[in-house]
């Protein structure tokens, strides 16, 4: 069993940062892909970024490509999320992921979740 942990959410305007942590215990987190997913309301969860066990390969939606950058600590079993250039259609529960077989880019081959954490960016 893992439990996640995310923190760092929160209120921005438009064009401002924001960094997301996740808090990842329970197994040896560097035998996990590590993924970010979110959900806008009224809309279905959708990938936006993950990474290998290692940190050497890395996925990103189109959508947030040049904008976010992913990456892992596995010392600290923490994954983040450095969000840049934020944008209003940006506003989501952001959630961690983990999976013990590959990048995780689709919400049906998720091992384990996080509780999600909101991101609202304001125009």
């Amino acid at each position: 069993q893992v439990q996640l942990v995310e923190s760092g959410g929160g209120l921005v305007q438009a064009g401002g940062s924001l960094r997301l942590s996740c808090a990842a215990s329970g197994r040896t987190f560097s035998n996990y892909y590590m993924g970010w997913f979110r959900q806008a309301p009224g809309k279905e969860r959708e990938f936006v970024a993950t990474i290998g066990r290692f940190g050497f390969s890395k996925i990103y939606a189109d959508s947030v490509k040049g904008r976010f950058t992913i990456s892992r600590d596995n010392a600290k079993s923490t994954v983040y999320l450095q969000m840049n250039s934020l944008k209003p259609e940006d506003t989501a529960v952001y959630y961690c992921a983990a999976d013990l077989s590959t990048l995780p880019t689709t919400e049906h081959q998720i091992d384990y979740w996080g509780q999600g954490t909101q991101v609202t960016v304001s125009s």
